[in-house]
């Protein structure tokens, strides 16, 4: 999983180019809708990854810690599982990202051959992820193992086991930008060859905390040198408390004006993992997340203050040894969530990035009842309040007028006094007229 971060850690990151934006129009939140969001982390296809991590971890630490029984879990997550937990998460509007571990702990490579599952079987549970998981999830690698550092010259762990060769330690501490990109690369490139299209990664534990601008730029360059994503994002950071926001961090823009924008896109998420933790050690904080008069909690807090909620967890915990407990948990959460609010928005992560990478860089100049828009990347449901004016047109055609804000879509607007206005929009030069 991703570790906490500190203001003063992730403040090293640099924004880059910001353009100008006119005072009186504000971007809103997509449909004036508050994001919300599901990261699970240490999953993978069948293998049970912890299971297999921890003595591992544990030989690093040269058996100082990780006295866990890992002998007694089980040696695998069923695809049945995941089928019960993807199909209730459609039926519910759940979404998020979804981690698929490409050479989970060493066991085997997704691409290649996993010892313990025949081809078949590894095929089939690449399919289920295609099929069931991707439409409403991201997929990312969490890294390569998320144990042991692969050699990139010979496609093995390092023969050193020391917390200087495991992924969620020491390895990473001021790597160069094309180190860490090259070892991202790796990641990325096993879930291509199985045909698992990724926007962004994941960093287990502590990688990249001492590589902070080069992890962000080598996340920029890996996933668009192996899959074109346009807007890439990674998830490292984490606050689960206090009033730090968590609102996706838009870093090293550039280009701003040319043919070839960029920028890479950090996710925070908001809580830590209460629903069962990575190694199944507690039944979940259910209340911590949302009370049951539905009043407090982490997830009220954030929700309240607009920003975008991304709940953290791990797919062992979710699991828990064939037991479900934090997938209950999860669905307690949901079904309270869905009672207070009428204002969620459940996203992938890559479209809470691209939203934000359209709110923060797209040009806003505005001449009385015209507003121009100047966009490097094009972003649904953009949504904008302005003052005053007549009937919204944009790109010349009427918006349809709707009775309120939570009427919003795509092509219409609201208001009486201010105008709230939601439209598609396309890369380049747009324009909003109001009258």
């Amino acid at each position: 999983m991703a570790g906490a971060g500190l203001a003063a850690v992730t403040s090293a990151q640099v924004p880059g180019e910001r353009p100008r934006q006119d005072t009186s129009v504000e971007v809103l939140n997509p449909r004036d809708r508050v994001p919300v969001s599901l990261i699970i982390d240490d999953s993978t296809c069948l293998v049970n990854l912890n299971r297999f991590a921890v003595p591992q971890f544990r030989a690093a630490y040269g058996g100082s810690r990780y006295h866990h029984d890992w002998r007694s879990w089980p040696h695998e997550i069923p695809d049945s599982f995941v089928r019960k937990f993807g199909e209730w998460c459609a039926e519910n509007g759940v979404k998020g990202k979804y981690s698929v571990v490409p050479y989970p702990a060493c066991v085997g490579r997704l691409d290649r051959e996993v010892p313990g599952w025949t081809r078949r079987e590894i095929l089939d549970s690449i399919k289920l992820v295609q099929d069931l998981m991707m439409p409403d999830w991201d997929i990312h690698p969490e890294m390569v193992t998320h144990t042991r550092v692969i050699d990139l010259k010979t496609g093995h762990p390092y023969p050193e086991i020391s917390l200087n060769y495991i992924e969620n330690s020491r390895w990473s501490d001021n790597r160069s930008v094309d180190e860490l990109a090259s070892y991202l690369a790796y990641a990325l490139r096993i879930l291509k060859n199985v045909d698992l299209p990724c926007e962004g990664v994941t960093t287990p534990g502590g990688f990249g905390t001492r590589a902070l601008p080069q992890l962000s730029q080598a996340t920029l360059e890996s996933c668009r040198d192996v899959f074109r994503a346009e807007i890439p994002h990674y998830f490292r950071h984490l606050y689960s408390a206090g009033d730090e926001s968590v609102a996706p961090r838009v870093e090293y823009a550039a280009g701003l004006d040319s043919d070839d924008p960029r920028c890479a896109v950090s996710i925070i998420g908001c809580t830590g993992d209460w629903f069962g933790g990575w190694d199944c050690s507690h039944r979940g904080r259910l209340d911590d997340l949302i009370s049951p008069d539905l009043s407090t909690g982490r997830m009220v807090d954030v929700i309240n203050r607009g920003e975008p909620a991304c709940m953290v967890c791990h797919w062992t915990g979710i699991y828990f040894h064939g037991q479900e407990h934090g997938f209950r948990v999860f669905q307690d959460v949901v079904g309270r969530l869905h009672q207070r609010f009428d204002n969620l928005s459940w996203m992938k992560l890559s479209e809470i990035s691209r939203y934000w990478a359209a709110k923060e860089l797209t040009r806003i100049e505005r001449s009385g009842d015209e507003i121009k828009l100047f966009a490097p990347f094009a972003c649904p449901a953009f949504t904008l309040r302005l003052s005053g004016g007549g009937e919204p047109r944009f790109n010349s055609k009427p918006l349809e007028r709707r009775g309120g804000p939570r009427d919003l879509a795509a092509g219409t607007w609201t208001g009486s006094n201010d105008r709230v206005v939601c439209f598609d929009l396309p890369k380049g030069e747009s324009v909003l007229t109001l009258g």
